[in-house]
């Protein structure tokens, strides 16, 4: 993804050979081939399906929605939930609405994301790719007992 650094640091970050408009010229040579990324990421989405194999993977993608769809059932009485099926079904992630209680209680998403942390949640993907929702993914490793905690 994008590196953030501080305005000072910008000349030092590196350039691409080929590729003029990718980096400072004044920065340091091209870390990998890949000019706007980070071809080191590839290795461990190899090593991940390689080791799951076909049925770890099939397996880890049903559990995965499996958990979602628990998660939006058991948060849908409280938030709505945005992007479900024709069956009120979600995929992989649960999108919920906070807009409303933004309107009725000055609560908005950074407020939910930063209580989350405080109990050892990573944070939800906030406003994307609707403005004023938390987009929640819980994964196959996610057991109930943790999923009831959130």
């Amino acid at each position: 993804g994008p590196i953030g650094v501080a305005a000072h640091l910008a000349p030092f970050l590196p350039k691409h050979s080929l590729i003029p408009e990718a980096g400072p010229t004044t920065g340091v040579s091209a870390t990998t081939s890949a000019p706007w990324g980070s071809a080191s990421i590839l290795p461990i989405s190899w090593s991940y399906i390689t080791m799951m194999g076909d049925s770890g993977l099939r397996e880890a993608t049903i559990t995965s929605i499996l958990n979602t769809n628990y998660m939006a059932k058991r948060l849908a009485p409280h938030y709505p939930i945005v992007y479900k099926g024709k069956e009120g079904l979600v995929a992989h992630e649960c999108i919920i609405d906070i807009r409303e209680l933004k309107k009725t209680h000055n609560v908005d998403v950074t407020d939910i994301a930063k209580r989350l942390i405080d109990y050892g949640f990573h944070a939800p993907t906030m406003s994307w790719p609707v403005s004023g929702t938390l987009m929640i993914e819980p994964t196959e490793s996610e057991s109930k007992q943790e999923l009831d905690r959130f």
